[in-house]
């Protein structure tokens, strides 16, 4: 990779002491799900020439990629109190000393953050420690963080049931959603839920809070129009070594756009960096935004400590995420890049439900499809995960109880 000298370390998450002990090159990676962001890292190191080792909990496309050098099932990566044994079991037995763990699920983030220690005893570990990772993992943290820097966010409140929900003095529509990622995603694979009416948020109200902890229902105003951004960066040292800032469209509450393309919007990457460098981060984020056009005002909604769905546009742009992280863990000095615009990515199934609920006319879908930069599953090079996503639609349908 080329070099360009990074930023000085930060003083938190990046390579500590724990993962400095490995003086060799990393042997390779391990990736932690093997699903779309799973097959985009792998996809993105493999043909670096890089050994990547995919480790999940069930049937997954990534292992059925020609880059993926070996694969192991393991049980409990969902249970936070047996993630790290279960990864550090796999290590031991596949021998994967100082390989670079990449997460790819929220609750992974999280249990890793938790153990980081322990798991940088076997694995250079780019997942910052538990006092960074909370802002990104609790949404309550998030919108404290933003509103001390500055940061506008749509208006929230945590709420214990349906009758605190019924009390609230505010207009629909409403989105339902956790402040955590744990519990909630699992059975309802759901993001966040939207409410139009006061019948459907006591509906919404009553249904997360047996998914979620108590405390943790959040009920949000929902930001109208289809504004909606994200800037993606390999964080260090207080700056993005990697940028690029994405238009998410359509957008929809707690749904990834079928079709997301590149773009300049200078306010998106400098409200992302000031609150990326508020958390002390490190590592692979995405921050989202939506643009309210009753005020005009970027709203944060999310950071995601992890790759997220697209990551792979990153490398048709010009800014290939995990090699950047890669290279990072393993000592080498990165080039400073940014997403070049106007680079496009969609998926074709993703895309086909915004065409059933006419949210898109069939000829901006083709036309979309047709001139896309990035696919992220059918790629000529390795096919084979395409026909795997096929096969395994009907397994992935029953786990999230369609």
């Amino acid at each position: 990779m080329s070099t360009v000298a990074a930023a000085p370390a930060a003083a938190s998450g990046e390579r500590t002491s724990a993962s400095a002990r490995f003086t060799t090159r990393p042997g390779g990676a391990v990736v932690i799900g093997g699903s779309l962001d799973g097959l985009g890292i792998v996809r993105s190191l493999g043909r670096r020439g890089i050994p990547v080792c995919v480790i999940d909990d069930g049937p997954s496309v990534a292992r059925f990629s020609r880059y993926c050098t070996r694969h192991a099932r393991a049980a409990d990566l969902r249970e936070h109190g047996r993630t790290a044994d279960s990864v550090m079991e796999a290590g031991a037995r596949l021998g994967l000393d100082g390989w670079v763990l990449y997460p790819t699920r929220d609750d992974t983030v999280a249990a890793f953050a938790r153990a980081r220690h322990r798991l940088a005893e076997r694995f250079r570990v780019p997942v910052p420690e538990w006092k960074v990772t909370r802002w990104a993992w609790d949404r309550r943290n998030t919108h404290e963080l933003a509103a001390q820097l500055g940061i506008s966010a749509p208006r929230t409140w945590c709420v214990s049931g349906p009758d605190e929900a019924a009390a609230l003095e505010a207009e629909g529509p409403f989105a339902v959603r956790p402040a955590t990622r744990e519990r909630f995603r699992r059975p309802a694979e759901a993001k966040v839920w939207r409410a139009d009416t006061r019948a459907e948020l006591a509906d919404r109200v009553r249904h997360a809070g047996g998914l979620c902890a108590p405390g943790e229902v959040m009920v949000q105003e929902l930001v109208p129009g289809g504004g909606e951004y994200s800037f993606c960066a390999f964080f260090k040292g207080g700056r993005a070594v990697g940028g690029m800032t994405v238009r998410r469209h359509p957008a929809g509450p707690g749904r990834a756009g079928g079709f997301v393309e590149t773009v300049e919007e200078p306010e998106v990457e400098a409200l992302a960096l000031r609150l990326l460098r508020g958390m002390g981060y490190y590592g692979l984020a995405e921050v989202e935004f939506r643009r309210d056009p009753r005020d005009g005002r970027l709203k944060v909604l999310d950071v995601n400590a992890r790759t997220w769905g697209y990551h792979a546009l990153g490398r048709a742009a010009g800014v290939d995420f995990p090699a950047l992280l890669f290279a990072d863990q393993a000592g080498e000095r990165v080039t400073t890049c940014r997403a070049r615009p106007g680079v496009r990515r969609a998926r074709r199934a993703a895309g086909l439900p915004d065409v059933a609920s006419r949210r898109v006319g069939w000829m901006q879908y083709l036309r979309s499809v047709r001139d896309a930069d990035a696919e992220p599953v059918f790629c000529r090079d390795d096919p084979l995960p395409a026909f795997a996503d096929l096969a395994l639609a009907p397994f992935h349908a029953v786990r999230r109880g369609l």
